[in-house]
This record gives structure tokens, sequence and C-alpha cells, in this order.
């Protein structure tokens, strides 16, 4: 792509920008190099690559890349065989120590995204689960923790060697320490016995020798080499002859030291020298995580979002934000181009935004092929381009004596030579700078053959006769960027569709010049001229109104729905709150009439001892009868009716194992039989297991399932069981009795009259069978609630519970009801 187009839509800011987010120099390096693509492959994996590092960005935060510093001198001087110093050596381990962290970052934020992924279908395996286009980059680098830890352990700065990077070396530096310390106490004795003889009572140092500053008229009383002298001539320093030879043990010493230190670089370099191919691997990924990393903070600078890419030639850009302007002042702008029309003309008033306009699409085509997110709204589309042409701005040029309109034509000439299909075409203003009639004609006959081409063009002016070739001309749009002319300033708002105005004489009246002069221009235009111009007035007044009445409409919808929306929450929770209180009601009313009847037939039943004695048992009987049939007549009053199906359903509808809604128990439970002749089926509800017609079932959801024991503890009523003696006394039990009791715990003595009061409870309440929940424990308790089952009468058979029911630890029961 030229780099022309590119220096006038000002992309090389958005490149500094871009460099400023990157830490180190390979990723700076590779900031700088950015130009757009022109494959759709390679701008999507672009894309791809930015969406992935922003999202691991927002999640884990931002990887750091720094002490990545330029290695590729060191590697070739590693590949020819030579030693590395300890500065350089360092810059290694600052390499493989931001490789590890970036490894170790990779591995955090896949898991993150795993977490917080939902994967739309089942993955393979685990390594493909969650990955995405960093995954593999972030699984190449390799730390090599052994050479990054040796280096580390030998080097303890650029100046400095630990003791231990050698046995060698830690054996000379000790040697040197107990010759140094030697050195200091012949001196220190030197130093108080000739006090008198020294102008400083200090040891220092000259040419490595360790000296005493003996003043110049005793330097004969100090035996010894002289090894410097003052400026001044007053002082030497000389080194005693008592300390020559430990002087000399010492340089010694040192020069060990410098080639036992050579031989530990030399040993690290060559450990070096085996993994170059892997330093330099690490050094290329490293920086091209760092661009990638980059590219995300200016995404999330800008506060961007990734376009969609076509290779129709079609754009659509969704409140668009140039990244140059002021975030809080600049104006969103919607611009679409390529589908209905392939030309777009953009007319208005100076300083309205008409070139903002255009190289905003420019620049964001330009950012976007180059793999940059872009500061519009999500679902923004850009087309792919393999040349952008801009003639944007002054082209005056004095040193080759070129004019503003020759400077303009001499680019325009060579974009019209190089412009093709697959290009997008950019003019500011074009043909200004020389007569109008010939300046809007030599436009007309530029677009047109472009139009023509089909290459994707977009133009600003202010000639009006290129207005009505728009709209006279299919696949030609005007547009236009709104102006306010009772505040003189633009809205920066384009709207596609209307052809603007530039506003000249309202703006020069409003800036203070003569009304009569702006009059007497007025008188000069001629009235075809002012005609259009009317009509754009009235075009532009009619948009507003229609915009004013949309909005308006659009509040008026909004206000409604929610008014909606409110009501129909207002009116779920009165019907939910009605149902609430009748349930309430409901159930404290049974469990009053519960307790009355239970009384009254416990009172009844001992009348009926005594007066089998007395001979009065068949009034007895018959007032009994009587208070019976009233508490029924109470009774059904209260009951909730069941409810009906919504519709209703065949036996077909119905498969083993569809969950359903019993509606006259109000339960859940699952279908366990298909249905017979007459419709009637097993519905399994937790441990109950109940015969139930068609009729009487409402197929559930999967949203709607619960947990069928959820409903026993909740509250629901159970059904009313017929056509059993118990009558009365039946209903009111089944209200209250759990079908299960909980015996663990308990000693013996404790649970048997507990469970003994629970069976005839359960039995009166006509339960086909309960769940006695007694444990495993040592066995006493199964024992003796075993020996109990077995002398009750009521008790047909009992067993221990199956996988599911809970095993050796619950005992399930089965009555023996009259038939």
């Amino acid at each position: 792509m030229n780099q022309k187009a590119l220096h006038t839509l000002e992309f090389e800011k958005i490149i500094e920008k871009l460099t400023e987010f990157a830490a180190s120099l390979p990723g700076k390096e590779l900031c700088r190099k950015l130009t757009p693509f022109t494959w759709p492959e390679d701008i999507h994996l672009a894309q791809r690559e930015t969406s992935d590092a922003l999202r691991r960005t927002i999640l884990n935060g931002s990887p750091s890349f720094s002490g990545v510093r330029d290695i590729r001198g060191l590697l070739k001087r590693l590949q020819i065989g030579g030693v590395l110093g300890m500065p350089e050596l360092l810059h290694l381990s600052g390499l493989l120590t931001a490789a590890a962290k970036a490894k170790s970052y990779g591995r955090t934020s896949g898991d993150s995204l795993k977490r917080s992924a939902v994967p739309t279908k089942q993955p393979e395996t685990a390594e493909e689960e969650f990955s995405d286009s960093l995954s593999e980059l972030f699984q190449l680098l390799e730390p090599l923790t052994p050479l990054n830890q040796e280096i580390g352990r030998c080097i303890l700065s650029e100046e400095e060697m630990n003791d231990d990077a050698s046995p060698g070396l830690r054996h000379i530096r000790r040697a040197m320490r107990i010759t140094g310390e030697k050195v200091h106490s012949q001196l220190n004795t030197l130093l108080n016995g000739n006090r008198a003889y020294l102008q400083d009572a200090v040891i220092t140092v000259r040419n490595g020798r360790y000296c005493l500053p003996v003043k110049a008229e005793y330097k004969g009383q100090v035996p010894g080499m002289v090894h410097d002298q003052s400026s001044s001539g007053s002082t030497y320093f000389i080194e005693p002859m008592a300390i020559v030879r430990l002087n000399n043990e010492l340089r010694e010493l040192e020069i060990q030291e410098r080639k036992e230190v050579e031989a530990v670089l030399a040993s690290l370099s060559a450990m070096a020298a085996e993994q170059v191919l892997f330093l330099e691997s690490d050094y290329e990924l490293l920086g091209r995580l760092d661009f990638i990393f980059a590219k995300a903070a200016l995404s999330s600078y800008y506060k961007c979002s990734e376009p969609r890419f076509n290779t129709d030639g079609y754009i659509h850009i969704r409140d668009a934000r140039h990244p140059l302007l002021d975030a809080k002042k600049a104006v969103p702008i919607t611009v679409t181009l390529g589908k209905d029309f392939d030309l777009l003309i953009v007319t208005g008033p100076n300083t309205g935004g008409k070139t903002v306009s255009l190289k905003t699409v420019g620049l964001f085509t330009v950012m976007g092929q180059c793999g940059l997110h872009i500061p519009a709204a999500p679902d923004s589309e850009l087309a792919v381009f393999e040349e952008v042409f801009a003639d944007i701005g002054d082209e005056q040029s004095i040193e080759q004596s070129l004019s503003t309109f020759s400077a303009h034509m001499t680019n325009i000439v060579s974009i019209l030579e190089q412009a093709d299909s697959s290009s997008l075409v950019l003019f500011d203003e074009l043909c200004a700078g020389t007569d109008p009639t010939e300046g809007a004609a030599l436009a007309i006959s530029i677009l047109s053959f472009l139009h023509n081409m089909q290459v994707r063009t977009m133009a600003t002016t202010h000639y009006s006769e290129l207005k009505v070739f728009a709209l006279s001309t299919d696949g030609v749009e005007n547009a236009s960027c709104e102006f306010n002319v009772e505040t003189l300033r633009p809205t920066y708002r384009l709207l596609i569709g209307i052809p603007g105005k530039s506003n000249a004489f309202a703006i020069a009246g409003k800036l203070g010049l003569p009304d009569f002069i702006i009059e007497d221009a007025g008188k000069r235009i001629g009235s075809e001229d002012i005609a259009f111009e009317d009509l754009l007035s009235d075009l532009e007044k009619s948009r507003l109104e229609l915009e004013r009445e949309r909005a308006e409409a659009e509040s008026y919808r909004t206000e409604a729905q929610r008014l909606k929306e409110r009501l129909a929450g207002k009116q779920s929770r009165l019907d939910e709150n009605r149902e609430k209180v009748l349930a309430r009601a409901n159930e404290e009313a049974r469990r009053i009439l519960a307790d009355a009847k239970a009384t009254a037939d416990e009172t009844i039943r001992n009348i009926n001892r005594l007066a089998s004695q007395s001979g009065v048992g068949k009034e007895l009987e018959k007032e009994r009868q009587k208070l019976k049939k009233q508490l029924d007549k109470a009774n059904e009053r209260m009951a909730v009716k069941a409810k009906k199906p919504k519709k209703a359903y065949r036996p077909e509808d119905f498969q083993i194992g569809d969950a359903v809604r019993v509606l006259s128990m109000s339960l859940n439970g699952t279908v366990s039989t298909r249905p017979n002749a007459k419709g009637d089926l097993y519905v399994q509800m937790g441990i109950l297991r109940s015969q139930v017609n068609i009729k009487d079932l409402e197929p559930l959801q999967e949203e709607t399932i619960s947990t069928p024991a959820g409903n026993f503890g909740s509250g629901k009523k159970r059904p009313q069981e017929k056509g059993h003696s118990g009558g009365s006394i039946g209903m009111s039990k089944s209200i209250s009795i759990s079908p299960e009791i909980n015996l663990i715990g308990k000693t013996t003595d404790e649970a048997l009259p507990e469970l003994d009061k629970y069976i005839d409870d359960a039995y009166l309440a006509h339960l086909p069978q309960v769940r006695v929940i007694h444990g495993r424990g040592t066995g006493a308790l199964k024992k003796a609630v075993h020996q109990f089952l077995r002398r009750c009468r009521h008790v047909a058979s009992y067993r221990l519970g199956e996988f599911g029911e809970g095993g050796t630890g619950v005992t399930i029961v089965e009555f023996s009801h009259d038939k």
C-alpha cells in the first residue's frame, strides 16, 4: 500500500501511539514496521490475535515483557565460539526470565479463558478445549530454566561474580581475603610505629599496591618502593618493604581470579551456545507477543472493537470516532459505502467535518487491515482493499513550481492510472482552486470515470453541480455534514442521503459582513441556483422534523413498553400473593379441621367402647355419622381443586422417563410405565409410586422440572385418598404425614415408640408404603425396627432399600390396606 496515502491519513501517529505500548525492543520494531495486509486470511488472523490478547488482558491484566534486550549480536558471537561477558550473559538471563513469565501468564490467562468460556460443542481433547490464536505462541516459548538458573547462580551483577561460581574461584578469593588481612595488619603496625613520618594516618592504594602517605622530608625514614607523589610534592606514597611480598602474592591471586572468572564465563557461554536456536526463537516470540499485546492495549486505550471484513467492497462503520480527536468532544459518525452506492459525495460548510469523515473512513480501513481494532461500535464492517488512495490537504509545492490546483491534479492523475475495483479513493475538495464551472465539470468527469470502474470513492466538495450529479445518477449518493446556522457551529454529524449547503451567506452575516453586501451577493445568484438551495433548505427542515417525530415516537414506544412491563410485573406479583394467601389460609384451616377431626374420632371411639356396655350405641353412631358429614362438607369447601391440564393429551404423548406433574397431587414425577387402554399409568414421585390417569397429568418442560422429594417438604398438599374406610381420618392424616421417618441418632428405646405412632398415622393416612431411615451403624437399631415390623399387624411386608433408595440404611415398609 502506497506510503503517500498512509502519510496523508496520519497513520504514522497511530503507529507512534502503538509503539508506546510495546515494552521490548523487538516489539517496538514490529510496531514501527506495521503495514496493512491485503490477504483476508492474514487480516482475520491479525484481528483475532488482537481480540484474544484483549480478552486475556481483561481477565488477567497485561503480561510483562521487560528485560528483553537486543541479543542478536550476542547470538552471532556464540555461534562462532565467542565468550560473553557478565553483562551480556545477564541480558540472556533477562530474556529467559521474560520467557518464563510470559509462559506462566499464558497458562494462567488460558485457565481464566477456560473458566469464562462456554463451549458450543464437546471438545475432543483438553488441550484444544479453550485454545485461542495465542496459545501456540505461548507454548513455543522455552524458558531454558537450567541455563537461566546457572547464570543467576554464577553472576550477581554486571560487575560481580559469585564466589561459588566455581570451586577454584572460591579458593582463590578465600586466599585473597587472608592475604589482604595480612597486608592490613602489617600496614597498621607500620602506621602506628611511624605516625610522625606520615602525612595522614591512612592506608591508600596506588597502582594496585597498598601504600602509606609519607611526608616528603621523611621519605628516607620509611624504606620501600615509591609509587606516586602528590601534586604539591609534599607527600610520597611508599609501599613499605615489609609488605612487598604480600602485595606480590595479592597481585598473583588477582591474576588467577581473572583467569578463573574467564573460565566460568567460557563455560556459561558454551552452555548458551548449545541453546542458540531456542534463544533466537524466544527473542522473536517475545517480540511478537509484545507487539500483539501492544495492539490490545491500543484497542483498550481508544475503546475500540473488532470490525468484520468482507471482499465485496462494502463499508458500514457505526458510531465511528477519529482516534486523533479528543474522545470527549468527538461526535460519532456512521458511514455506509459500497452496497447500494459506490460513490459518496459529501457537501457542507467549511469546518463542518467533511475532511474528518473522509480521513476516518481511510484511516479505519488501514487500521483494520493492519490487524488493529477501530474506535467504532461493534459489528462495524470494513472491506479489504489492495490500495487506498487519498488526495487530501494542500499539495502546493514551491520547489516544484506547482500551484494548489496543479499539485492536486498531478496527484489525481497518478490515482486514476493506478485505481481499480479493489481500491478505495478519497478526494478532498475535488478540482478546487480553479474556475468553478470548469472545476465542477472536471470533477464530474473524474467521478464518473471511477464510478464506471466500480471504484469505491468518497469525495468532498462545495460544487452544487456535484449535488445534482449525485441526485441524478444511479449508484451515487449525497451526504452532508450538519451545520447549526443559529450558533454558527457544526454538529459534525454525517447525514447520508441529504445534500448539504455551504451556508456562506449565513456565516458571513453572523461574522459581521454588512447586510447590503449579502443582499447584493444574493441578487447575483441565478434563479435556478436559488431554487436549488431553497430545495436543500426544505429538505433539511423536513429531515429535522422527521427526526424529531421519530425520536418522539420512539420515546412514546419505550415508555409504553416500560409501563406494560411494570403492569405485567405488578399483576404477576398480585396473582402470586393471592395464591400464597389462599394457600396459607386453606392450609391453616385444614390443620385446624384435622386436629378437630382427630379429637372427635378419638372421643367417638371412647364413647363407642362405653356405649357397647350401656346399649345406646345406635343413637351415638347416628350422631357420629351426622358430625362426619358436616366435617366432610367443610373439608370439601376448603379443598383446593386440582388444576385441569392445558390441553387433552393422548396416551402416545407419554413415554417412560418423561417428566410430568400430577395435577391433583401438585407433585412432579417421572413416568415409569406406558398407559394402558384406560389411560392409566404409574408415576414415580420420590419414593411414592402411584397409578394416575393421563387426564390428571401435565408434561413438564426441562427448565420447570423439580425434585419430587422436594415437594413433600415444601408444604404442598397431598392428594385425598378415596375409597377407603378411614374417611376423614385418612384425609386429615395425609395432609401432614411424611412418606419417611428418620430414626438416626436415637436409641432403641427412643425410636420404637416414635416408630409405632408413625406406622399408625401412615396406615390411617392410607400411604401405600413408607421409608424408615435407621442408618447402618452397628445394626442394633435396624434389628429392633425389623422385629417391631414383624409383629405389626398393619405391615404386609418390609425389605431393605435398593440402590437409589438408601441401601441397607433404609427399610421400605408396605401396608396391607383392606380392598
